[in-house]
C-alpha cells in the first residue's frame, strides 16, 4: 500500500474506530478501525508509520475528546489530541518493527497466525500503557476496551481487566488480518486460534461474586449552575441540591443520601450554618449523607491547600470519614509546571487560579450497613484506585461527577460507559451520580436499572445489590498489564534480535 493510500486507510480508521465508543456506541466499529490501523502500518519504515499512526490519532482524538472544547475553545482540544496522538505515533513504529521482524525472526506458519498477533496486541497495551501514565498521570481515556461496555465481550474485563480486554481484541483483528494475508482458508485449521479466542471472549461468563444482601440509597441530581462560567451566587449549587432533594426525604428505611460531585458549593466544615442544613438532612432521613465539597487545608491564601473531598456526615457528628479526589484533573483543576504553561497561554492558564492536591486517603467509606467504594469524577479512568476499593472491602461503588461543563457532548456518556465496566470488572453495582446527568444506577452486571434524564433534577430511591468476593481481574490487579506490556516488549527486542541474526546468515535479506 503506497503511503498516501496508507495515509487515507489511517485516517478512516481513525474516524471509524470512534464510532465504536460513545456516543455512537457501534462497538462492531472498533475493531473495524483497528483493523483499518493495523493494515495502514503493514510495510511502513518506521517514519511513514510514526505519520501514519499520528493521522490515525488524530482523527481518532479530535472526536473522542471534541467535548474538551466546549467552553474553552481549541488550544486544550488541539493539545490534548496532538499529545495523545504522538503516543499513537510512537507505538505504531513498535507495531510496523513487529510486521517487519517476525517473518524474518521464522518462518513458521504459525508465528504469523498466533505470536505476531499477540505482539501487535501487546504493543498496543503498551502504548494504552503509557497515554495512561506519563504525563501528570496520564489520560487513559479512549481506551479500546471502553467501546466494549454494551458488547458481548464485556464480561471478559472480569477476568483480565480493561488491558485484558483490549489485548483480545487487538489480537483478534490482528490474527484475522494474518489468517487473510496468509490466505488461510486454503487450510481451514489455520483459522482455529483467532476462532478460538473470538469465541472464548464472546461467551466467557462474568465471575460471579458473592451476594452480601441489599442498600438502599437516595441519589440526587440537582441540576444546578455548576459549570465552571455558569452565573451564580454562593450557595446556588447547594440550594438546588436541597430542592431536589426534598421528594425522597420522607422515603422509609434510607440507608445512604448521596450527592454528586461538588453538591455543596459551601464547605460545611467551615459554616456552622451548613453544617446544621446536612445535620438536619441526616436526622430527617436517619442515614448518613455522602456529599462532597472544596475544602482547604491552612488558613493563608498563599500557602493553603485545596481539596475536592468528599465526605460522610452523620447527624450529630459531623463528617465521620472523608476521601480526597485521588486525580485531579490536569490544567482542569490543578496547572503542572504553571510558570512553563503560563508563559505559553496566559489566558487559559489564568483561568485555574486554584490548584487541587491530590488525596492520599483510603477510597471507601463505611456506612455502618456496608461498605462503599468511592471514586470522584476523573478518578474513574484509574484501574488502581478501583482495585484498592475492592481491596479494602467496598461492596458497592459511588462515584460522584459533574459534568456540567459537558452538557451535550459525548463526556457523560463515555464516562457511563466506564462505570459500567466497572460494574462488570469488579462485581459491584455502581451508583453513579452527577451534578447534571446523565446519571445512573448499574447493576454487578452492567444492567442499567435506574437513571434520570440529563438537564433535569430528580432524585432516584434503589435497592441497590452488595457484592462480597474479588474477581480475578481484581486479585491479578496490575499483573496482568505488566505481563502483557513487558511480554511485548521482551518480544519485539526478541523478534528483532532473531531478525538481525537470520538477516546475516542470509546474504541479500538485510534484517
Amino acid at each position: 500500500m503506497p503511503l498516501w493510500a496508507a495515509l487515507i486507510v489511517a485516517i478512516a480508521g481513525g474516524l471509524v474506530y470512534d464510532l465504536g465508543f460513545p456516543g455512537v456506541s457501534w462497538w462492531p466499529l472498533a475493531f473495524v478501525g483497528i483493523a483499518f490501523a493495523l493494515l495502514s502500518l503493514i510495510g511502513r519504515s518506521a517514519w511513514a508509520a510514526l505519520l501514519v499512526g499520528f493521522a490515525f490519532g488524530m482523527a481518532f482524538y479530535l472526536q473522542q475528546v471534541s467535548w474538551t472544547a466546549l467552553y474553552l475553545g481549541p488550544v486544550p482540544w488541539l493539545a490534548l489530541s496532538v499529545l495523545e496522538s504522538a503516543f499513537v505515533a510512537g507505538g505504531a513504529v513498535l507495531i510496523t518493527l513487529a510486521y517487519r521482524w517476525i517473518p524474518r525472526a521464522s518462518d513458521a506458519r504459525w508465528a504469523r497466525l498466533i505470536v505476531l498477533p499477540a505482539l501487535v496486541a501487546g504493543l498496543w497495551c503498551l502504548r494504552e500503557a503509557a497515554t495512561g501514565s506519563i504525563p501528570y498521570g496520564g489520560f487513559p481515556w479512549g481506551r479500546a476496551a471502553l467501546s466494549q461496555s454494551e458488547s458481548p465481550f464485556a464480561d471478559v474485563v472480569s477476568w483480565v481487566g480493561s488491558t485484558g480486554l483490549g489485548f483480545v481484541m487487538v489480537f483478534v483483528v490482528a490474527a484475522t488480518i494474518e489468517w487473510v494475508r496468509t490466505r488461510g482458508w486454503r487450510d481451514l485449521r489455520t483459522a482455529i486460534p483467532v476462532v478460538a479466542v473470538a469465541l472464548v471472549a464472546m461467551l466467557v461468563p462474568q465471575w460471579q461474586t458473592t451476594d452480601a444482601g441489599t442498600l438502599r440509597v437516595a441519589s440526587v441530581q440537582g441540576n444546578g449552575p455548576a459549570g465552571y462560567f455558569d452565573e451564580r451566587a454562593q450557595g446556588d449549587i447547594l440550594a438546588s441540591q436541597l430542592e431536589a432533594t426534598e421528594p425522597v426525604l420522607d422515603e422509609p428505611d434510607l440507608d445512604v443520601l448521596l450527592w454528586p460531585e461538588g453538591g455543596s458549593d459551601l464547605d460545611p466544615l467551615r459554616s456552622d450554618r451548613v453544617a446544621d442544613i446536612f445535620d438536619r438532612l441526616s436526622e430527617q432521613i436517619d442515614a448518613p449523607v455522602l456529599l462532597n465539597t472544596v475544602t482547604v487545608e491552612g488558613d493563608d491564601e498563599a500557602s493553603a491547600r485545596y481539596f475536592n473531598t468528599s465526605m460522610l456526615w452523620r447527624a450529630g457528628e459531623g463528617a465521620v470519614a472523608t476521601y480526597d479526589k485521588r486525580h485531579p484533573v490536569p490544567f482542569g483543576e490543578y496547572i503542572p509546571d504553571r510558570d512553563f504553561w503560563y508563559a505559553l497561554a496566559p489566558d487559559l492558564i489564568g483561568l485555574v487560579q486554584r490548584g487541587y492536591t491530590p488525596g492520599t486517603n483510603p477510597p471507601v467509606f463505611d456506612l455502618g450497613s456496608a461498605i462503599t467504594g468511592l471514586a470522584i469524577c476523573f478518578d474513574v479512568i484509574y484501574d488502581d484506585l478501583i482495585w484498592e476499593g475492592v481491596d479494602d472491602g467496598a461492596q458497592v461503588f459511588m462515584f460522584q461527577t459533574n459534568n456540567a461543563d459537558f452538557v451535550g457532548t459525548d463526556e457523560n456518556e463515555q464516562q457511563l460507559a466506564i462505570a459500567r465496566l466497572r460494574a462488570i470488572e469488579t462485581g459491584r453495582s455502581v451508583v453513579n451520580i452527577s451534578t447534571v446527568g446523565t446519571s445512573q444506577v448499574i447493576d454487578p452486571t452492567g444492567r442499567t436499572i435506574d437513571a434520570l434524564p440529563a438537564d433535569e433534577p430528580g432524585a432516584m430511591v434503589t435497592d441497590v445489590a452488595l457484592r462480597d468476593g474479588r474477581t480475578p481481574s481484581v486479585v491479578l490487579g496490575a499483573a496482568v498489564p505488566w505481563i502483557l506490556v513487558g511480554g511485548a516488549a521482551l518480544g519485539l527486542v526478541a523478534a528483532g534480535l532473531l531478525a538481525r541474526r537470520r538477516g546475516r546468515a542470509r546474504p541479500g535479506h538485510p534484517a
